[in-house]
């Protein structure tokens, strides 16, 4: 007995003076063996029992022999609990890791397609540890991406748990640069030590910024180790949505500020953003995105719907900033932007496209407005198609509802060549006279059905360019229908009949046709043929209309069919330019009849009407044998 207790003894003493540091060196030859990367332990200690702790002090993991920073991993202490029992099973069992100043970098190869440095020697083998909770105490995660312009730097510690037993929740805060751009992040996430079953949920919520883009993501991720699967609500906002193409490498035309709230959902190498809605300055906007980034290029795929579309918001298309006034919705930027327009004197935007952000992907957009908001435009609805491949833009069709009739066009923009070359080809058909004025007045004077075809083609990096070198023809038409006199006199096309019907009432004249047909060359529409014939009046133009100067030449002489007294009937000269164009009468011409009328003055008063007699030389233009040709 006194033997067997001295033995016991013995063991005690021996366990108590035990220097477990001789595991060290087994312990990491061990895990070079099957890591490839050296393993350090400054000090080795255990505490036995039916759960036993391992602890390691000032341990070091080396880095991939590629990386520049010689260390992946380090912490002042590392302590793991063991259950002995279940490891004589060969279950291994770890139900707490604590882990004190833990500063571990995970950092992509310098070549495309290599394996990072969380890629070990060896394989796994063996039944999957089960880890049920990891407590972190001033700890730190680096990630690097130097071919993705990435860098993110985290503080990362454990939160409260909820119930006694559970694991703790991991937040983090920190900031970095996400391919180029600035950001900060902070959130929290469950235990990432309770993820050995892929099944099992992940839940998270992150809150993140990169500049004036601002994304909330709260769900749940499946085996976020391999970050394959995703399923979260995800709000993103922002001041333009052009801010993302930095971030995400999807370009997105230039657009206000915005908002939308969705489902974000991953499989691996396609991305979805599903059911989202939200405005995107004074439009809503509603839809599914996918985007296929297994290929060459990304691809995106996008159905979207807008109940009310306002119009300046797809200002963006064309490099020119929406509306500022009023409560137009527009960020900072864009509001100098149309300042800095508002100052020029010209109005066709000349921003030049990015060929890079057309040739970065391809995409496939469909988006339909079941109504359009814009005061000065009489536009309805819409409904396009947008395709884009290596830098090939179709828009087959962009089609808007207009006036009570519809423009159906298709845009071709070829951004292949370091100069974009851009075909046009619409149709109008239907569109009603009486609609295109905004007053309701004016409107009720006015009927008709406005149809023609526009056919252009140009070269250039922007809409200014593209169409002050374009070519093509321009015409457009109408049948029979009526227009007010009071319309008619107001434009200047007799004086003494607009006092008279602005006093006495107004009277219908009947619209036998108008039609105007342009040649254009090298951005100059030269008319081939300009007519306006009502009952009474018959109207021939002529002239040019410069798209590259923006300048407007044109000439129309009036042919009344009646003998209106006081009928100073001279031609209309419209000139100036897109954005103060002039409507004048020719001076020569009422020089020419002043001096009739003074001449005849000095005769006998009453002759000097006979020069504001209109003997109504004008005859019908020929509208059937124009469309026939």
């Amino acid at each position: 007995m006194a033997a067997a207790a001295a033995l016991l003894v013995a063991l005690i003493v021996l366990i108590l003076l035990w220097d477990w540091n001789w595991f060290k060196g087994p312990v990491e030859r061990a895990v070079q063996a099957r890591t490839g990367r050296a393993l350090h332990i400054g000090n080795l200690d255990v505490d036995l029992g039916r759960t036993t702790t391992v602890r390691g002090d000032r341990i070091t993991f080396a880095n991939a022999d590629w990386a520049k920073q010689p260390q992946m991993a380090s912490a002042d202490r590392v302590e793991i609990d063991i259950r002995l029992w279940p490891l004589l099973r060969g279950s291994v069992q770890f139900p707490e890791i604590r882990l004190s100043k833990p500063d571990v970098l995970l950092q992509t190869a310098p070549r495309k397609g290599e394996p990072g440095n969380w890629n070990f020697l060896g394989g796994g083998g063996g039944q999957t540890p089960q880890l049920r909770r990891l407590r972190i105490d001033d700890g730190r995660l680096q990630f690097l991406d130097e071919l993705g312009r990435t860098n993110i730097d985290l503080a990362v510690h454990s939160g409260q748990p909820k119930k006694a037993d559970a694991a703790p929740p991991v937040l983090v805060e920190g900031k970095g640069h996400w391919r180029g751009a600035a950001f900060t992040l902070k959130g929290g996430t469950e235990s990432p030590l309770q993820l050995t079953d892929s099944d099992h949920p992940f839940h998270v919520h992150l809150d993140a910024r990169a500049g004036a883009t601002h994304a909330i993501a709260r769900g749940s991720l499946i085996n976020p180790f391999q970050l394959q699967v995703f399923d979260l609500q995800f709000q993103l906002s922002g001041q333009d949505l052009d801010d993302l193409y930095p971030l995400i490498g999807i370009a997105i035309p230039s657009s206000p500020p915005y908002r939308l709230d969705g489902r974000l959902k991953r499989d691996h190498e396609r991305w979805r953003y599903e059911k989202f809605s939200g405005r995107v300055g004074d439009s809503d906007l509603a839809g599914d995105v996918d985007i296929d980034v297994a290929g060459e290029r990304p691809r995106l795929t996008a159905n979207l719907v807008s109940k009310r579309l306002d119009f300046d918001d797809l200002a963006g298309f064309i490099g020119a900033p929406p509306k500022t006034g009023g409560q137009e919705t527009a960020n900072a930027e864009q509001k100098a932007q149309a300042a800095k327009l508002a100052a020029k004197p010209t109005v066709l935007p000349d921003t030049p496209y990015n060929l890079g952000k057309l040739r970065a992907m391809d995409a496939d957009v469909r988006w339909k407005a079941q109504h359009i908001t814009a005061p000065k435009l009489p536009l309805e609805d819409m409904d396009a198609h947008l395709l884009l491949d290596n830098g090939l833009l179709r828009l087959e069709p962009l089609n808007f509802g207009v006036a009570g009739g519809d423009i159906r066009s298709t845009i071709r923009m070829d951004a292949r060549r370091p100069q974009i070359t851009t075909t046009l080809n619409a149709n109008l058909r239907g569109v009603q006279l009486g609609q295109l004025f905004p007053d309701g007045k004016l409107a009720e004077q006015a009927s008709g059905g406005i149809s023609g075809n526009v056919h252009l083609s140009g070269n250039g990096n922007s809409i200014a360019v593209m169409l002050g070198s374009s070519d093509g023809d321009v015409a457009l038409g109408m049948g029979r229908g009526h227009i007010g006199n009071l319309l008619m006199e107001l434009a200047g096309l007799d004086v003494a009949e607009s006092l008279k019907f602005l006093f006495t009432g107004d009277k219908q004249i009947p619209l036998r046709c108008a039609f105007g047909d342009f040649g254009v060359r090298d951005g100059l529409m030269q008319s081939r043929a300009l007519a306006f014939d009502t009952s009474d009046t018959l109207v021939i133009g002529e002239g040019t209309v410069n798209l590259k100067q923006e300048q407007l030449d044109l000439l129309l002489r009036p042919r009344p069919k009646d003998r209106s007294i006081l009928a100073l009937r001279s031609p209309l000269r419209i000139g100036g330019t897109f954005k103060d164009p002039s409507f004048r009468p020719d001076l020569k011409a009422l020089g020419i009849r002043g001096a009739i009328a003074l001449t005849l003055a000095t005769i006998t008063p009453p002759a000097a009407l006979l020069a504001t007699i209109e003997t109504g030389p004008g005859k019908d233009a020929d509208c059937g044998g124009h469309y026939a040709r």
